[in-house]
């Protein structure tokens, strides 16, 4: 562990960690006393280079943050002149989503309709590494051609209409559409036309067919009971949100599945044979570090994909909330639901930092923009701020935030959860598979697994009180809502991140 006087105290749950460079800007740290000493030195290690790799103006560390591919998994990276892969991941776009139904919490008490729910939503949306429609028999097939559309338009009217989507999700999405460099569709169009001729049509097919599931790790579909706080401005977001008070809430997590991990590989391999050819040196000799100058055609060409692994991720959380409100009613007949919010935390979108445009790379972090913010004009949320959907654990729960003005010292991001604290080999090898189901067991949250993958467990994840203690602390966000778990869906096989 990195003792805590690596970084210097700043506030209640802010700190500065010093570069190795004394003229460039510190690395802003997020974390209270607690969870500042739990960062390993691989992290440290990793954001210091991070933060002095060519054209990096600035570097957040989220109390979540943990050692990642190049760049810390829970890190915000800024820069206004070049694109990194390494700190938006191969999980492109992996994001959360919201679904608020209007089933009550007694509803779903009994476990023998829990356990139906289960079973209702596992026939529709399948789970783990490689799996795709033709794993759940009540999957939505989705044609080659549709599948085209959904990675070069995302989430537009006429795709959703035809995957049964209700059309008005779109605009609780925090990008429903993604464009080429150019701000064009027809540049992702060329682009994935090339990349089938090149070879990759072939692949295409079973990529599109997991439109519509999990993928396995960190992956997972949970139904909750949402607890909205006792305060007037948790009343009020709430409201504005769609939240309903002691009624049924489903999260997800998942990402671009397989098409978003091929494209980020091609561009991960591209850009190392570009370092080669033009004998570049890695920032701090880190090959995960590769990048692209903004407006080069290897930058371009990096930003193409990116877009095309997000629109299908969008889809991709717009069609398992469709099918998991058809499991739902299916079960519960009559139930309806309303998506509450869509938002990513592997992305790197062009914002406003610093009074200029500015790439802001969100590793394992997401946006967190506070009412009045100018991104936010014309949307639901421009009065309140947008929801924040902070996944802790089935045992601890999740949150529903909202950013306050103070968002801005980080970049306005928060994290995107709790945070690994023991790798998966480790969490495998040393905890006890009889404490981690017992743990479900004594609250009675019924999973889809006959045993919980431990390296998923509660206790493979930091103090989820503390993670939400530092973004509270520091200014950052405060609570609309607690999610208590009920159920969970995850890669009932194996653990595959």
């Amino acid at each position: 562990m990195i003792h805590n006087q690596t970084i210097h105290k700043t506030g209640e749950a802010t700190g500065i960690l010093p570069t190795k460079n004394s003229d460039s800007k510190p690395i802003t740290v997020i974390g209270t006393d607690a969870i500042r000493v739990g960062f390993d030195e691989t992290c440290i290690a990793q954001a210091l280079n991070s933060r002095e790799a060519p054209g990096v103006t600035d570097l957040i560390l989220n109390p979540d943050a943990h050692a990642g591919y190049g760049a810390p998994v829970g890190c915000v990276m800024v820069s206004p002149t070049h694109i990194y892969p390494g700190p938006v991941g191969v999980d492109i776009k992996c994001s959360m989503s919201l679904l608020q139904l209007d089933v009550p919490e007694d509803a779903i008490a009994d476990k023998r309709i829990r356990r139906a729910l289960i079973e209702a939503i596992c026939e529709r949306t399948p789970t783990g590494a490689g799996r795709g429609q033709r794993h759940a028999g009540k999957s939505r097939r989705v044609s080659i051609e549709l599948g085209r559309k959904a990675i070069t338009r995302g989430a537009r009217p006429e795709i959703l209409s035809e995957l049964g989507i209700p059309v008005e999700w779109a605009s609780r999405c925090e990008d429903s559409t993604h464009f080429g460099h150019d701000g064009n569709v027809s540049t992702l169009e060329e682009r994935l036309a090339r990349m089938e001729r090149s070879g990759y049509h072939d692949r295409l097919p079973g990529k599109i067919s997991q439109l519509g599931s999990y993928g396995g790790g960190n992956h997972f579909g949970e139904a909750e009971i949402v607890e909205i706080a006792n305060t007037d401005e948790a009343r009020h977001a709430a409201d504005v949100f769609g939240l309903k008070n002691n009624h049924v809430a489903f999260l997800s997590h998942c990402g671009s599945r397989g098409l978003g991990h091929d494209l980020a590989s091609g561009q991960f391999k591209a850009l190392e044979e570009f370092f080669k050819k033009w004998h570049l040196p890695y920032p701090s000799g880190d090959r995960q570090l590769v990048y692209a100058p903004l407006g080069s055609p290897e930058g371009n060409a990096y930003l193409d994909d990116m877009a095309m692994g997000a629109n299908f991720a969008t889809v991709n959380h717009m069609l398992i909330n469709a099918l998991v409100l058809e499991a739902f009613q299916d079960v519960l007949p009559g139930s309806k639901g309303n998506l509450v919010y869509f938002i990513s935390h592997n992305i790197a979108r062009e914002e406003i930092v610093d009074n200029r445009p500015q790439w802001v790379h969100r590793k394992g972090a997401t946006r967190a923009f506070p009412a009045g913010h100018h991104a936010l004009k014309d949307t639901p949320f421009a009065d309140t701020g947008h929801p924040i959907l902070l996944p802790g654990n089935p045992r601890d729960g999740s949150l529903v935030m909202v950013a306050l003005p103070g968002a801005e010292k980080s970049c306005f991001s928060v994290n995107h959860g709790a945070g690994r604290q023991m790798g998966r080999k480790n969490a495998i090898r040393t905890l006890d598979q009889k404490a981690v189901d017992h743990d479900f067991d004594a609250m009675d949250i019924l999973t889809n697994c006959r045993n919980y993958p431990k390296d998923e467990a509660p206790d493979a994840y930091k103090d989820f009180n503390e993670v939400r203690n530092s973004v509270e602390l520091a200014g950052l966000a405060h609570t609309v809502a607690k999610l208590r778990a009920r159920f969970v869906i995850k890669d009932a096989d194996k653990a595959d991140d």
